[in-house]
């Protein structure tokens, strides 16, 4: 089950920079102009848990296995991408395929970098990418609505439903507001099959220079401000100090990390908020092996979670034997939850809870 966060942005904000940390590769070539990145670069990166390396230390694993999360680059956008402006077409085909859009917003001034809107605006920024977003949101909006509306003339029940789901859209969009801003939450899956753009869940990142990182600055707080009028998240990162971060050595990150006031690493931050933006929670399996993290949507069924393991374990799911994390610590262990009374049986109607410690009982 995979599940993936697009980097998007203009030119020369710091996107690919910012890829380059999270995978601590230079996969993805951080030039000064745009367009260096022409097609998009995936990486898949742990997503940082404590709770993992306790369970393995607990139940003696000898192998730690963390779950992981999608990141595409994603070229950058420009006026006009919508009409196919600076390979516009291809950059939102790439984004029409990624479950949630990371916006880089570019918060630091830098006379070496070009930016291709001249002054730093990141309100400025946002805006000319959401409205291209837009743009060809509508577009493909409006000609699937002229279509549904002549089958509803004709009797076509499906249609009909069609034409009531994506017209309300549609006067969205004409008003200058996101799909992903008017839309119920059960019509979230109908909405998500329509492979809207401004339908996906956004996530902020004001990139600032070295010496904001820790408490960013004027841009930053502007972005801020948009992000709680649209109840959107945003967290702050100094690229430049990620990819340095990212190139040192496991034990000496803390050290370098406190001497520029910062308590974790904005990558950490970046991945946790990712992985929250997508409604995802993690559930672990712990045995003398390794202690494993698993990755599903959050209020999954137990036999689907067991179906992230393998297809077999879903088919063949009898039940689940199940401990909470914090019930796991305090009785050191499996055993000793069981002891305890604090280890469940659950059955085929469980939703799975974020920090479950599950055993899969099944037969095939």
């Amino acid at each position: 089950m995979g599940f993936n966060c697009g980097i998007v942005g203009l030119p020369n904000v710091g996107k690919s920079t910012l890829f380059n940390a999270l995978t601590a590769t230079a996969a993805a070539q951080a030039a000064n102009y745009p367009f260096c990145t022409i097609e998009p670069n995936v990486g898949r990166v742990a997503v940082p848990d404590a709770r993992l390396t306790t369970l393995g230390a607990i139940g003696k694993s000898a192998k730690i296995v963390p779950t992981s999360l999608e990141f595409v680059d994603i070229a950058g956008l420009v006026r006009g991408a919508s009409n196919g402006e600076g390979l516009g077409n291809q950059f939102l085909a790439n984004i029409r395929e990624v479950d949630a859009i990371i916006h880089v917003l570019r918060c630091f001034e830098d006379p070496d970098i070009a930016h291709v809107e001249g002054p730093i605006d990141p309100i400025r920024d946002a805006e000319i990418v959401e409205t291209e977003l837009m743009l060809a949101d509508l577009d493909s909006l409006e000609k699937r609505l002229v279509t549904a509306q002549k089958r509803a003339r004709g009797g076509d029940k499906e249609a009909n439903l069609s034409v009531a789901l994506m017209a309300p859209l549609v006067d969205a969009l004409r008003a200058g507001r996101p799909v992903r801003s008017v839309v119920a939450p059960d019509q979230a899956e109908a909405v998500r099959r329509l492979q809207l753009l401004t339908s996906k869940p956004v996530l902020y990142v004001s990139n600032v220079e070295e010496s904001a990182a820790a408490l960013g600055n004027e841009f930053s707080a502007q972005v801020e401000e948009r992000a709680r009028s649209e109840r959107a998240r945003v967290v702050v990162v100094s690229a430049a100090i990620e990819a340095e971060v990212a190139q040192l050595p496991e034990g000496d990150r803390g050290e370098f990390l406190a001497g520029l006031g910062l308590s974790d690493s904005g990558l950490d931050r970046v991945i946790r908020a990712g992985y929250d933006l997508l409604g995802l929670i993690t559930f672990f399996t712990v045995g003398p092996k390794e202690a494993h993290a698993w990755t599903v949507v959050r209020g999954t069924k137990a036999p689907q979670a067991a179906g992230a393991i393998h297809g077999d374990f879903e088919r063949g799911f009898i039940a689940c034997e199940t401990i909470s994390y914090d019930d796991y610590v305090a009785c050191n262990g499996e055993l000793g939850a069981k002891e305890a009374g604090r280890m469940r049986v659950e059955g085929k109607e469980y939703v799975v809870k974020d920090g479950d410690v599950l055993l899969f009982r099944f037969n095939v």
